[in-house]
């Protein structure tokens, strides 16, 4: 048991580490999945200029990808229909409506002119063999501008998932250039879709971002929705809206969908309902808003880690300067390379030292007195020639030894020492010379990619200000029934929102919902009042304590309470003798008569009587029992 275990263990460990790095997790380093970086590579081995069958490219590809033609051709469709990396001929689909592209043998493709400036250079790309050890793939590309945010990214792997949002192509060239300079900068999402994004919580990657459908208001009695949620298409957004009017939260007479290259969606409204009002119930209820919550988790070093925007364009700059400052040394290597070709050329010529060797009888001899011809003239030389340097010469043929021109060749080799100077100053103010390089970019393609995505505050939709109806419930006391379904004497005006509070005469209260209809009178225990439960309503109570026979009296609030549930509004055992929800209401007091008392009544008012919890025990009325309360005239009893 103990070694299946392990084994599971073992086998489980290898098998996420596989999904992780080589499947779901796309590589900071070029922002690619492994699926796409092998498309790209094929593409870039077959590329002549020409477009390619799609079915060939899938093809060709399975050399380097284990996992089957499906999973490629899928990858190469989304790579298309972004539009940054390569050119498409043919249906690819649409992201608008989630049409699906053609079959692959219908569409072609080829890498975009993009794609080639920025991504391949075989000489400074480390390289691993594919799967089955037949061929050599790249382990990561050398990426000139950040495709992990340039493109987005999702999926899931073992434990882990990713969602990084797509960014705009200027502005993300503009930020690195902003990090070379050491200035302060700011990126944020932009959507093939479209759309209008509020990213004030986006918070470099860890927040959220709230994007909306652009619609636009036609006529008061027609909307008409130009741009999509990044996410949705065409057939969810209009299955969405359908449900939310299905559920009774918009009302819309009809929906016509015109999409073709671009998003037009139109929505006719009926009778009583306008374009301006319906704006905030499409916003609530339907696709036409979104939340987008980022988790950039990516793989860097050979693991998976949590980062950030500006983190990410850090780390690229990093390795932008690296790429560029590898590409001028090899660039560097080869001005000196040519110069000492020529150089040893005109030596070899110009002195005639192809003379020295013609009467040798063998190779090696040929060799030796080759190299001792041409050991004087080692000070001209910026290195030691080497046996391929010599083979090079004795391969020189008559022709072009009988036609060399001296002056010329002096001239290319000072262009190629001015060359030389430039490439050194270039890696001498490397920061500088990638500005200016990101700048070219900017200047060939940034034409091409215009943001899509408008940026503007979102307004908070209130749910309960959208949703409020006004609404009027009906109380019949006579058969105790409460409800928008009961006619009775009556009326209460209210909204969905709103709960009931229901006094009895007992000293009982509860609060409910508003019921369609609903028993709430209870057998010798006649209702007092029964009203809105706003939470700010006074409520002035006198009821006299049986052990004492002292009346007292109370003003509340009810603000806290569970539906349904029965709560005492004065002592138990007590007996009411007055109910009001009059403001500040003045009683006549009849006192108990008692020997030689002359005062028999007193005028008593509530105002004096501070407003406190439910639960209070009040204040006494008077010195002696009560025997009658009576409203004055300008108060109503309850």
């Amino acid at each position: 048991m103990q070694d299946l275990k392990s084994m599971m263990r073992e086998h489980y460990l290898k098998y996420a580490s596989y999904v992780i790095l080589d499947r779901a997790i796309p590589n900071v380093a070029d922002g690619l999945k492994p699926v796409q970086r092998r498309i790209l590579h094929t593409l870039f081995t077959m590329h002549d200029g020409k477009f390619h069958k799609v079915a060939n490219v899938v093809g060709q590809t399975m050399a380097y990808h284990p996992h089957g033609d499906a999973a490629i051709y899928e990858a190469l469709v989304n790579i298309g229909l972004r539009g940054f990396l390569l050119d498409t001929q043919g249906n690819f689909g649409n992201m608008f409506t989630g049409d699906p592209a053609a079959a692959a043998r219908y569409i072609e493709t080829r890498l975009s002119p993009l794609a080639r400036e920025v991504l391949f250079n075989p000489s400074i790309t480390k390289f691993l063999p594919s799967y089955d050890g037949r061929n050599s793939e790249p382990v990561t590309f050398p990426a000139k501008i950040p495709l992990t945010l340039l493109l987005g990214a999702e999926g899931i792997a073992v434990g882990m998932s990713t969602k990084v949002l797509p960014h705009n192509f200027v502005e993300l060239i503009e930020a690195e250039i902003a990090i070379l300079e050491d200035r302060p900068f700011e990126v944020l999402p932009d959507f093939p879709t479209g759309g209008i994004m509020d990213a004030s919580e986006y918070d470099g990657g860890k927040g959220k971002i709230k994007l909306r459908a652009k619609i636009e208001v036609k006529d008061p009695k027609t909307l008409v929705i130009r741009d999509l949620c990044y996410g949705t298409t065409t057939e969810s957004l209009i299955n969405s809206i359908d449900d939310a009017a299905k559920r009774g939260k918009i009302k819309i007479d009809s929906i016509s969908d015109y999409t073709t290259e671009k998003v037009e969606i139109e929505i006719k409204l009926p009778r009583g309902q306008y374009a301006e009002d319906v704006l905030d119930h499409l916003y609530h209820y339907t696709e036409c808003q979104v939340n987008l919550v980022p988790q950039m988790i990516l793989i860097k070093d050979n693991l998976p880690v949590e980062m950030r925007t500006k983190d990410i364009l850090h780390h690229h700059v990093d390795l932008l300067l690296e790429y560029l400052k590898a590409e001028l040394q090899l660039e560097e290597a080869n001005f000196l390379q040519s110069i000492f070709e020529k150089t040893l050329e005109q030596i070899f010529i110009e002195n005639r030292l192809y003379k020295h060797i013609e009467e040798s009888k063998s190779s090696e001899e040929m060799y030796t007195t080759l190299q001792k011809s041409i050991k004087p003239y080692h000070d001209l030389l910026a290195r030691l020639p080497e046996e391929q340097d010599y083979e090079r010469l004795l391969q020189i043929p008559i022709r072009r030894i009988a036609r060399f021109d001296i002056q010329k060749n002096q001239e290319d080799i000072q262009a190629l020492e001015k060359k030389l100077t430039k490439t050194r100053g270039h890696l001498k103010k490397l920061k500088p010379y990638a500005v200016n390089y990101l700048n070219s970019l900017i200047t060939r393609f940034g034409k091409d990619f215009a943001r899509k995505t408008e940026i503007q505050q979102i307004a908070t939709i209130d749910k309960k200000a959208i949703e409020t109806k006004e609404i009027t419930v009906g109380f019949d006391p006579k058969t105790g029934y409460i409800g928008t379904k009961v006619t009775g004497a009556k009326e209460i005006a209210c909204t969905n929102f709103d709960k009931l509070i229901v006094f009895y005469k007992s000293g009982v209260y509860k609060v409910i919902n508003i019921p369609e209809k609903q028993y709430i009178g209870k057998e010798k225990d006649p209702i007092l009042f029964c009203g809105i439960a706003d939470k700010k309503t006074v409520f002035n109570v006198c009821f006299q304590d049986p052990k004492t026979g002292f009346s007292f009296a109370k003003r509340f609030i009810v603000k806290a309470f569970i539906l349904e549930k029965e709560y005492n509004y004065f002592d138990e055992g007590g007996k009411l003798q007055y109910f009001s929800s009059d403001h500040e209401p003045t009683l006549l007091v009849q006192l108990l008569p008692k020997a030689r008392q002359k005062v028999s009544s007193v005028q008593y008012e509530f105002k004096e009587v501070a407003i406190k919890g439910v639960a209070a025990h009040g204040i006494k009325m008077a010195a002696r029992p009560v025997m009658e309360i009576n409203p004055c005239a300008s108060a109503s009893k309850k």
